[in-house]
């Protein structure tokens, strides 16, 4: 256990990622030294815990406000019925299964970063949990940074130098709804960014591929494209890395979406609800380690509602 400057105390969850934080009361104005203990925990942790934090959407928002401006909900999807909260993203059952025939509202993407797709996904993401089943539901996290960091020092040095393709996709396998296939033409999301990005207020360099966004590598055969790939995620995803969350009412979770991905969780196997909402901060456009910035191939930034 840490102690940060302020009575905040910063407990991490596992040796690489996550930590959770106590001692302040997010329904209420933050300090500025509040904000700078969380915002460097962030920084350090890559993902940050909160219990006991009973929020409304207003709260929910005022909390994220100070580390940045909300984007819209979701490129594609809907935010919450209430016009009032466009930037907050309900993470509904009910939800997901409109979007894949057949689905069970529980087979979600595999591990990701949010809105890849875009050529400026989201800086960080903050999930709250209002209501969960009795069991299951977990949520999981890995550190890119040091996925990046456990590569040997020759496929640092070509990482660094090869570009990918990210795009939005249902999933293997699964067979889209017409809903969701119109909302995909209707904006279409399609970018080049560097496998490697510098991230910009560390410096770190972090595997910037993910399986549910990524669709190829730039410049090299689709044989050569799988089969890297395939080595980055390896990577990116040892259990070495990884942090493990056990949701209650009451608990957020706030991730840097530029050093992490995370994993829906797979194992809810009762018809109980599970209802969370989450908001997303806008993000600059990624920077490789030889400068060059992503590139949208199809549609525009994903920029604060103004």
């Amino acid at each position: 256990m840490t102690q940060a400057p302020t009575r905040i105390e910063i407990r991490p969850q596992s040796g690489w990622t996550g930590a959770e934080i106590r001692g302040v009361d997010l329904r209420g104005e933050l300090g500025a030294d509040e904000v700078a203990a969380i915002r460097q925990a962030l920084l350090q942790w890559k993902v940050v815990f909160f219990r006991d934090q009973v929020l409304d959407h207003e709260q929910h928002l005022r909390f994220a406000r100070y580390f940045g401006a909300a984007t819209p909900a979701h490129p594609l999807f809907d935010s919450i019925p209430d016009p009032n909260y466009p930037t907050i993203y309900p993470i509904f059952r009910d939800r997901f299964k409109a979007r894949v025939s057949g689905s069970t509202g529980y087979d979600r993407p595999g591990w990701h970063a949010d809105v890849t797709a875009a050529v400026n996904p989201p800086a960080a993401s903050i999930l709250r949990a209002e209501v969960l089943p009795p069991y299951g539901g977990d949520t999981q996290w890995s550190n890119t940074v040091a996925a990046y960091q456990g590569l040997s020092a020759p496929l640092q040095r070509l990482a660094d130098e090869l570009r990918a393709v990210h795009r939005f996709s249902p999933g293997a396998g699964a067979k889209p709804t017409e809903d969701y296939l119109r909302r995909v033409e209707k904006r279409p999301l399609l970018t080049e960014h560097p496998v490697v990005r510098v991230h910009p207020e560390t410096g770190e360099k972090a595997l910037y591929v993910n399986p549910g966004f990524t669709s190829h590598l730039v410049g090299v055969s689709p044989h050569e494209s799988r089969r890297l790939l395939d080595l980055f995620y390896e990577e990116l995803v040892r259990p070495d890395y990884t942090v493990r969350f056990r949701w209650e009412s009451g608990s957020i979770a706030f991730w840097d979406n530029r050093s992490t991905v995370h994993l829906a969780p797979r194992d809810l196997t009762t018809d109980d609800d599970r209802r969370l909402y989450r908001v997303t901060l806008v993000g600059e456009v990624p920077v490789g380690p030889d400068h060059r910035e992503s590139v949208a191939l199809e549609g525009e930034p994903f920029e604060a509602i103004e």
